[in-house]
């Protein structure tokens, strides 16, 4: 296959993180050479203020919140973004969903992708 392919990143509390790992690898996530729901994560510390006008699912409005967080890297084909995007927000419990999306440059002599 020589389709694009691009980096997602989510972010989410510690407590929810295997939860999404099993959305995205049931969406076509992690898909590389003969091994599927492949992610790499790490431990870090996510902060926000919610405005008058949010709803969040942790904190108070007003009020600083710090909250342990995982950053949960994995790869996808760029036209499987859109429904794989669609199940993390539905099962992530941030009313704003903070996730990244970064182009690859492929070497194609090493990894492929399914």
């Amino acid at each position: 296959m020589n389709e694009e392919v691009v980096k997602l990143v989510v972010f989410v509390p510690e407590n929810h993180a295997d939860a999404i790992r099993e959305v995205l690898g049931k969406t076509g996530a992690g898909k590389v050479g003969d091994y599927e729901y492949c992610t790499f994560s790490t431990k870090g510390i996510g902060r926000f203020l919610p405005l008058e006008t949010a709803h969040p699912a942790i904190g108070e409005v007003g009020k600083l919140e710090t909250v342990p967080e995982e950053r949960i890297e994995t790869v996808c084909y760029k036209k499987d973004l859109d429904k794989i995007i669609t199940a993390v927000k539905k099962a992530h419990p941030y009313e704003e969903v903070a996730l990244d999306v970064y182009p690859l440059v492929l070497n194609p002599h090493k990894t492929t992708y399914k």
